[in-house]
């Protein structure tokens, strides 16, 4: 048997003779050629893994409720209908983005815990309903947009009758490249709060504030962010806001790096993504992929009012951020 040890380095080295060889071999100790999948890794436009997709609520609103029925709020910390992209694996919306349809019921209570993401929540429907963070208790009202900053104790409840359904928006596809996110449970069902007046809580943004903000800008088509008091983004990750389109008008044609998802607050009209066309009513859900080119239609009858969540303050924090026609000269920062 011949010693390795003396073996020259020729004689230990394997044969290489051509491209094939190179790849396989290489492959073989964990050193994968890049150039024969350069445009995967490099490719000439983004390419997100999610599409375009509709969730309307007249399709599953009938499940949530029966949820509420089915399970106990003792039986499930949140009482949640993920709406899950069809082309992305995992239970995401976007690449960046997760939404989910979250129920409470009367005299519930979704138990108190904190977590690393980032969340907010539209109002959808119901009364009575309320969240409470970090020792704030605000009632829940139609069209508003409540925060729940990432690290603060919440829960959820809801007194009188029917159920209280909103739109949950959070950060959670992030973790799959910064895998730090976790949840820790209060000891309590209730962490211990007191009522607070919504018109001047900090995370709070009522609905009949927005809609005249955007009621009192002229054009046919409006958009106007939710910002803290000192004009910054609410979050480090997620953006919402709302968009105004008259009747019969259209919002102008947009491409962009971030992703988003949209919530139809009232009126009725279409959305043209990538040239297929996605009708929607009050109620509705959808979603627009990274640089997919979109613009939002209103029907003949009443003016829409959108709500709209994304991902820009991470993207543009990343330097990522980019729009169709934007200057492409004097990048060197």
């Amino acid at each position: 048997m011949v010693d390795p040890k003396t073996q020259s380095a020729s004689q230990l080295e394997p044969s290489i003779q051509t491209i094939d060889d190179v790849i396989k071999g290489a492959s073989n100790v964990n050193a994968v050629p890049l150039w024969p999948q350069m445009v995967k890794y490099n490719p000439p436009k983004p390419n997100p893994r999610c599409v375009p997709h509709i969730w309307r609520y007249e399709e599953v609103r009938p499940y949530l409720v029966r949820a509420g029925e089915l399970v106990k709020d003792k039986d499930a910390e949140r009482r949640v209908l993920m709406l899950v992209n069809p082309e992305r694996e995992g239970p995401y919306t976007t690449d960046t983005l997760y939404a989910g349809l979250q129920l409470v019921m009367p005299n519930e209570t979704a138990p108190a815990h904190r977590h690393t993401a980032f969340a907010m929540r539209f109002v959808i429907e119901g009364n009575g309903g309320f969240t409470a963070v970090h020792g704030k208790r605000i009632q829940m009202n139609r069209g508003d947009v409540i925060l729940t900053p990432t690290w603060n104790w919440h829960d959820h409840g809801k007194d009188g009758s029917g159920p209280m359904i909103w739109l949950d928006g959070l950060d959670l596809p992030s973790f799959i490249h910064f895998p730090v996110h976790f949840v820790e449970h209060f000891d309590k069902p209730r962490y211990p709060a007191e009522s607070v007046d919504t018109s001047q809580s900090p995370i709070v943004f009522p609905w009949s504030k927005m809609k005249k903000q955007l009621d009192d800008r002229p054009g046919e088509w409006v958009a106007e962010e939710y910002r803290k008091a000192d004009g910054s983004y609410v979050s480090k990750t997620l953006n919402p806001s709302a968009e105004r389109v008259n009747k019969g008008a259209s919002s102008r044609p947009r491409r962009e790096t971030t992703s988003s998802v949209y919530h139809v607050i009232m009126g009725g009209g279409y959305s043209n993504i990538n040239g297929e066309k996605f009708e929607w009513k009050e109620g509705d859900t959808f979603c627009i992929p990274s640089w997919y080119q979109y613009q939002h239609f209103a029907g003949p009858n009443e003016t829409v009012y959108l709500y709209r969540f994304d991902d820009k303050p991470m993207i543009e924090a990343l330097g990522f951020y980019r729009w169709e026609g934007m200057d492409t000269e004097d990048l060197v920062t």
